[in-house]
Formats: C-alpha cells, structure tokens, sequence
C-alpha cells in the first residue's frame, strides 16, 4: 500500500514539474520572440535612416526591411508626397500670380510742357511738407493717361499687341472724326489716399476718351489679349504714388494726408491735345527725353489749327466778302427801287422832262 502510495505522489510532483516546464518554455519562446521583433523594428529603423535604404541597391544586398518599418516608411512617404503636391500647388500659385502682373500699356502720353511744369510745382510743394514722399513721386517725363494694361509673356503677344495697336489707327481717327481732342486739367483728386492724380474737368472730351479706351479693350480682347485690369474706366494723370515706396509704411506713411492737397483744389494745369496712343513698356529701359520705351505708336490725322498770319488773311477775306456781298446787295435793291419808279410814275410824266 505504501509503495502504491508512494508511486502516485511520485507521478503527480513529476506532472507538476513537467507542466510547471512547459509553461517556462513556452513562456521563453514568447520572450524570444518579442526580442526578435523589437531587433528587427530596431534593425528596420537603422535602415531607413541609411542614404541608399530605399535604393535597389540595398535590396540587392538582402536587406529589405520588415513589413512594420516598410507600412512607416510608406506613410512617411505618402505624407511627404501630399506635403510636396500642396507646396507645388503653392508655388503654381505664386508663379501664376507673379506671371500676371502686367508689364506692358496702352496711354495717352502727356506732351504739354505746361502740365509738366504745374505738375512739377505741386510735387515740389508737397515735398515741403512731407519729404518722406520724395522715393513716391511720378517722374513728369512719363505722365501719362492710360486706356489699358496687359501681360505680355512673349515676343509674339508682344508683335500681334503691335499689329493690334495699328490697326487701331483707323478706327479711331474714324472716331475723332478729324476733330482735336483737348483734355483739360484742374484739381486734384485721390483713390484710397494712397494714388494721387490731376483731373480731367467734366465734359464730352471724357465720353470721346472714354470710346476711345473701350476701343483699345474691346480690340485686344478680341486678340486674346485680356486686360491686366478689370476696373471700371477712370481717366487721371497720376503724380504720387505710395506703392513706388514700400518702406513709407515702415514710417508710418499708410495713407496719404488730404492736408497736402488742400491748396490744390481749384489749381488749372493746363490743356493736352491728344495727339497719339503708345504700347509701352513698363520694364524695358527708357528713352533719352526720359518716356517709357514705345513698341508702337498710333498718331492722329487731325486738322491743323491755324496760326496768326492765316488768321489775318482768313479775316481780310471774310471781310472782303461780306463787302462784296453787301454792294451786290445794294446794287439789287437800288435796280429794284428804279424798276419801281418807273411803274408808279403817271404816263408822259418821263417824257416832259427831255
């Protein structure tokens, strides 16, 4: 009995033992294999900090990496990929915006002396009270009135804006109808107090500058050639500019004082006749009388206005003829008052007299 007894306490301790063996290896391979995981995350993350880890070249030489690091280096990519596709996008923006700046114009030149002069003045009395305005000012060689602005990235924009413009020529002498167009300046206006401009005076000149301007539009458009500037039409000659100075914010100059105009309100500058219309360039270098660079000018056949000599000699001739006029008239009337006699006077009343 005790042998029996014994044999079975025996079997159940070795049970135990066995199982208690068991679990400890199945407890050690779990361990190995969760170190063998970690080494090769930890292997895998070596490698993808390697220059050449995504390279054919590693893979050749048998190091691939595991599936865990490969899903990361995936992710790490796919984010850079939509980071690269938005700053791309970001760019293509910038660039399209940079590429739309307008660099070419169609104007109406300031050719008046006069105007130059009295624009001169104002600018001078201006610096007087603020000199910081000096880098904003319009030099008076290249004032200007302007019908439309335009990008033109090519050579070949550039040659049909060219065929364009003389095209123009016609239609727009057509317009002027063989009449000057005088533009007449007085007052100074402001946009935003951050522009500020001569004015044209109210009147018909306006509307013919006005047809003129959507003539140009209309012609270009038709060419493919979209204006740089979809504002409503509002002709100045503008002498002061902040956007020339962007470091004028920086000392505090962010708009323009009303003060520095107040003397100028009724101010008459003067006249321009419109003589021709320009493609200019607003980056190429400028002229010798200091104007912007013409690809194209379009001139007016208009009629020329007479000087003091033709004056004279076209009132001696007015003269003349309401002379002549009035003696034929005369004559008339005293052939007409003696055929009248005759017919009132009693018959034989004539023939007494001889």
């Amino acid at each position: 009995m005790e042998d029996n007894n014994n044999n079975s306490v025996s079997t159940q301790t070795l049970h135990r033992d066995t199982t208690k063996a068991v679990k400890k290896v199945q407890k050690g391979r779990k361990a190995s294999g969760k170190r063998k995981q970690k080494e090769a995350e930890c292997s895998g993350s070596l490698m993808a900090e390697l220059p050449f880890a995504n390279t054919a070249v590693w893979r050749d030489l048998g190091f691939g990496g595991t599936e865990s690091s490969r899903k990361k280096k995936r992710k790490r990519g796919d984010g850079s990929r939509v980071e690269n596709e938005e700053d791309g996008k970001k760019k293509k923006k910038k660039k399209k915006k940079e590429a739309a700046q307008p660099n070419y114009f169609i104007s109406v030149p300031i050719t008046n002396p006069e105007i130059k002069q009295a624009v001169q003045e104002v600018q001078k009395m201006v610096l007087e009270k603020d000199s910081r305005l000096s880098r904003a000012l319009i030099p008076v060689d290249t004032l200007h009135i302007t019908l439309l602005v335009a990008h033109l990235k090519t050579q070949e924009q550039v040659d049909l804006a060219v065929s364009t413009l003389s095209a123009l020529e016609s239609p727009l002498n057509t317009l002027l109808k063989g009449r000057r167009l005088i533009l007449p300046f007085c007052g100074i206006g402001n946009f935003k107090q951050e522009v500020a401009f001569v004015q044209i005076t109210e009147g018909e000149h306006l509307d013919t500058l006005t047809l003129m301007a959507e003539s140009v539009r209309k012609a270009f458009e038709e060419q493919g050639i979209v204006s740089g500037d979809d504002k409503a039409f509002k002709p100045h000659l503008t002498f002061l500019k902040l956007s020339r100075a962007p470091k004028l914010r920086k000392q505090g100059v962010k708009k323009l004082d009303p003060a520095l105009f107040s003397d100028f309100d009724s101010r008459v500058f003067g006249d321009e006749c419109v003589c021709r219309v320009d493609l200019c360039s607003m980056l190429k270098k400028k002229t010798e009388d200091g104007y912007y660079h013409c690809e194209k000018s379009v001139t007016f056949s208009v009629k020329k206005a007479p000087d003091d000599e033709e004056l004279v000699s076209l009132s001696k001739r007015l003269v003349e003829d309401a002379v002549l006029r009035a003696v034929q008239q005369y004559m008339e009337e005293s052939q007409q008052n003696g055929a009248a006699l005759k017919d009132d006077a009693p018959p034989g009343k004539l023939n007494s007299t001889k």
